[in-house]
Formats: structure tokens, C-alpha cells, sequence
């Protein structure tokens, strides 16, 4: 029976060849059906990479003022909260500082407040010239009622010694009244005169002081409001020789030693929150015609593997390729210009709960999938985006204080009627 196939394969050869090719054929007819379905039903619906890495926010912490390191309280891989102290500075120099301009706003208030007594002395002192000048005024009537009736009195006994009626005698005496009279009445002139310039001159004296104090409180004056920016800035100095942490994270790259001298600016560690993180995966330009913001996107990451999957939302594009910010960006107008597909940031939000279930460190790499099924969502953002971004309360609590030590200050120098 073996021998009869034989004989009959050999001798239709053709026969087999087309029975080969015709199963070849119905293979590939199914993986091109299979690639096509899976094409049409998956993989246009789906932008992928593994050119994706973690991000986040990294806090950089680093002296306010210069001095000399005394003691370090955070380390690299520590778990720090919000206000926690981590570097502390030698505030000797700031103490003495602080307290000479505690002591420069307590003679500043002092000062003012003989400004404002000196305007109240002031306006005192025209009250007094205006009420002299009435009291001389009347004085001056009164002196002019008297040499009118003196003239008056002198007319008439001019008249009767004229008649022979009275003696020389008292024409004389009448004579003499009369000059008395125009003396006093001189007299009471004078004084007004005098009064009158007085009240000018006083007047003048608290128009001068009264431009040192107007529109001002005392705490408003500007010699206690420069003096108590003084203290400010000298008390936020002294706060400033101890570095807390703006918020809570992991530190990072601490660089600070014990003993250091360091500037302004000079970066000492970093603080890394574990909860603010993204990942921005890097698509190829051919790859992103449908992908719009807000769709989702599964991530997996090598650290946890392929068991442990991230659930995210496309938040945006970057501005630029990675290669148009890069150090040396590629000069593609030389004559031996060779394209390149370019890669493009994009950036992912992820889920907080899945985050705090399975953290992830900056930097790791991630494998991202798009779904790209609804294309309705903006290329690009144009809203703008007012919910504050991150922020501390640090810095602000620490000028609060400044406040407090001002208004203590202040009362402290106030006169006891205002206490």
C-alpha cells in the first residue's frame, strides 16, 4: 500500500505543490483578515509608546540669606512635611540686627508722637494769639471811646474859656487829658499790630508742623513706617536662618553640610511630593494626528511590571519637540540635513488613589496607550488655568509674625493716653 502512494505522489507532483499552496494561502488570507480586523477595530484607535518617563514636581530648597550652616535635620530618601525645619543657619548677626531696628522704630514712634504734640502745640498757640488779638481789640475800643470823650470834653472847655467861663488851668487839664488819651489809644494800636503779627507767625509755625502729621495715623507716618519695614526686614531675616520645607514630600539630592557657608539662591537639597506626579510620554509626530486632550490613557510602569496598570488623561501637548528645547538644538538648514521623525511631550495625568496604592519615583520608565475613540476634545488648551497651581503658606505665616512684632513694638512706645 506504501509503495501504491508512493508511486501515485510521484506521479502527480503538481498535484501536492497546489495542495501546499492553496493551505499557504488560506493562512496568510487569515492573518491578513485578522490584521485588518484587528487594524480597524484596535489598533486605529490607539496611539502607543514606551519612550515615556515619570515627572514631577521638584522642589528645590535654598537659602534666603547668607550664613554659616549649624545643623541639618533632612536627608536624602527622609519623609518631611509642610513647615518642617531642615537646615538651620548661625542667627547671631541677625539678632543683633533685629534688635537694633526694634529699637530704631521704638525712637521713630517716639519722635512722631512729639511731631503730633508739637501740632497740637501749635494749633494751641493760634487759639491763644487769636483770643489775645480780640482781648486788645476791645482794649483799643474801649481806648478810642476814651479819646473821643477827652477830645470832646476838650472842645468844650475851649468853648467856655472862650466865654471866660473856666480858667487856664482847667483848659490845661483838659489839654493833658487828651494827650493821655491818644498815648493809650497809641498804645492799644500798637499792641494790635503787634498781636496781629504774632498770630501770622504762629500760624506759619503750625502750618510747619502740621505738614509733618497730616493724613497720617501713627503707624502710617512715614518715619514709623520706614522704621517698622526696617524690623520687618530684620525679623525675616532672623526667620530666614531656619529653612523649612515649603511642602511635605521626599528629599532629594541634599548637597548642604554642616559648617558650609552658603549664599542666596545656593540650592542645599530638593523636596519631591510623591502626590504631585505625571508622566510625559514622548509620541512620534506620525502618531498623534487623532490623539486630543482629555482622552484616557492606560500606563504600565517597568518598576511595578505589567501586573500593575495606571489609568490616566491626556493633559496636554508641549509647546516644542524635545529636540527644538534641546542644550543644542539640530541645525536642519545645513547641507547635509537628514530627516528625522520627531517626538513630541506629551503630558498625562494620573489617577491620586492608583498613585498612593503603587507610588512612582521621577524618572522611571513608563509604557503609555492612548484610546483615541473620541476625537472631540481641543489640540490645544485655551482656557486658561486658575485654580492657583501649587502653593505654600509657609513664606506668608512667617511675614505675619513680622506684623506681630511691629504692633508690639508700637504699643509698647505709644503715649499712655493712647494705650
Amino acid at each position: 500500500m506504501a509503495d501504491s502512494v508512493s508511486v501515485e505522489q510521484a506521479a502527480n507532483p503538481g498535484r501536492n505543490r497546489r495542495r501546499v499552496l492553496s493551505i499557504m494561502s488560506m493562512v496568510f488570507l487569515l492573518v491578513a483578515v485578522a490584521v485588518s480586523a484587528w487594524w480597524l477595530g484596535v489598533a486605529r484607535y490607539r496611539a502607543e509608546t514606551d519612550n515615556a518617563y515619570v515627572a514631577g514636581n521638584v522642589i528645590q530648597i535654598a537659602a534666603q540669606i547668607a550664613g554659616t550652616v549649624v545643623a541639618v535635620h533632612g536627608d536624602d530618601t527622609d519623609f518631611v512635611e509642610e513647615g518642617q525645619l531642615l537646615v538651620e543657619l548661625d542667627d547671631a548677626d541677625a539678632r543683633i540686627a533685629l534688635q537694633a531696628a526694634e529699637a530704631d522704630l521704638a525712637d521713630a514712634v517716639r519722635e512722631v508722637r512729639g511731631l503730633y504734640a508739637g501740632a497740637g502745640q501749635s494749633g494751641e498757640l493760634v487759639a491763644q494769639r487769636t483770643a489775645e488779638i480780640e482781648r486788645l481789640r476791645q482794649e483799643l475800643a474801649r481806648t478810642e471811646a476814651e479819646w473821643q470823650r477827652a477830645r470832646d470834653d476838650l472842645a468844650r472847655k475851649e468853648t467856655l474859656y472862650r466865654q471866660k467861663f473856666i480858667s487856664d488851668d482847667a483848659l490845661q487839664v483838659a489839654r493833658t487829658s487828651l494827650q493821655a488819651a491818644e498815648a493809650v489809644r497809641a498804645a492799644a494800636s500798637a499792641s494790635v499790630r503787634e498781636a496781629v503779627s504774632a498770630l501770622a507767625g504762629a500760624r506759619k509755625q503750625k502750618d510747619g508742623a502740621d505738614v509733618l502729621v497730616d493724613n497720617t495715623s501713627l503707624e502710617s507716618h512715614p518715619r514709623v513706617a520706614a522704621a517698622a519695614a526696617r524690623v520687618k526686614d530684620a525679623y525675616l531675616s532672623l526667620r530666614r536662618t531656619r529653612i523649612l520645607a515649603p511642602a511635605g514630600g521626599h528629599v532629594a539630592r541634599r548637597k548642604v553640610q554642616l559648617g558650609e557657608r552658603v549664599a542666596p539662591g545656593g540650592a542645599l537639597m530638593a523636596v519631591i511630593p510623591a502626590e504631585q506626579m505625571w508622566v510625559d510620554a514622548n509620541f512620534k509626530e506620525t502618531d498623534l494626528a487623532n490623539v486630543r486632550i482629555g482622552q484616557p490613557v492606560r500606563l504600565t510602569s517597568d518598576f511595578w511590571g505589567d501586573t500593575v496598570e495606571y489609568h490616566g488623561r491626556v493633559a496636554g501637548f508641549a509647546a516644542g519637540t524635545g529636540g527644538a528645547f534641546a542644550v543644542l538644538p539640530a541645525q536642519n538648514a545645513s547641507g547635509n540635513w537628514i530627516k528625522i521623525v520627531q517626538r513630541l511631550p506629551v503630558r498625562v495625568t494620573l489617577e491620586p488613589a492608583e498613585l498612593a496604592e503603587h507610588p512612582l519615583r521621577i524618572g522611571l520608565s513608563m509604557r503609555a496607550r492612548i484610546d483615541t475613540h473620541d476625537r472631540g476634545g481641543p489640540i490645544l488648551d485655551r482656557d486658561a488655568h486658575r485654580d492657583g497651581g501649587v502653593t505654600t503658606t509657609v513664606f506668608a505665616e512667617q511675614a505675619h509674625a513680622a506684623d506681630v512684632v511691629i504692633a508690639r513694638v508700637i504699643a509698647q512706645n505709644r503715649s499712655p493716653a493712647q494705650k
